[in-house]
């Protein structure tokens, strides 16, 4: 092999390899916030998270049912008067409360997701910070 085909074959698998995909690092464009690859982990962010996902649950229980009794009432009185739009708004009813529910439950999960990562982090700040003996807790901060 020649030394011209050397480079040649070195310039092509170079070019393969910068458009592939990158699986262990972000993209060098900015791909995150951490320019080091370490997550960093905010207790008060997380809880502002957790505590926004609950106001939201509990924002959206209250707004969304406001027509809830009257959009019933309307719908029994128009089917018992023989429509059959009453049997739709029966329909609708019924398919805005289950998307509620499923709404909510979506935020309450969330928030609740929220609360675990912080009970978490914070048990692996404890094992990382009793795990590691003194010595080696010293050789990182200088």
């Amino acid at each position: 092999m020649a030394w011209d085909e050397w480079e040649q074959l070195k310039s092509e698998a170079a070019a393969r390899n910068h458009a592939s995909m990158r699986l262990n690092e972000a993209a060098p464009a900015g791909g995150g916030s951490a320019g080091n690859g370490d997550l960093i982990v905010h207790d008060d962010e997380l809880g502002r998270m957790g505590d926004t996902a609950y106001e939201l649950r509990q924002k959206f229980g209250v707004d969304s049912d406001h027509a809830r009794p009257s959009t019933f009432t309307a719908s029994v009185d128009l089917f018992n008067d023989g429509l059959d739009m009453g049997a739709a708004l029966t329909e609708l009813h019924d398919a805005w409360n289950s998307q509620t529910r499923t709404l909510k439950d979506a935020c309450a999960h969330i928030s609740n997701h929220f609360d675990y990562t912080r009970a978490q982090h914070a048990k692996d700040q404890v094992k990382v910070a009793t795990s590691m003996p003194v010595s080696k807790i010293d050789d990182y901060i200088k």
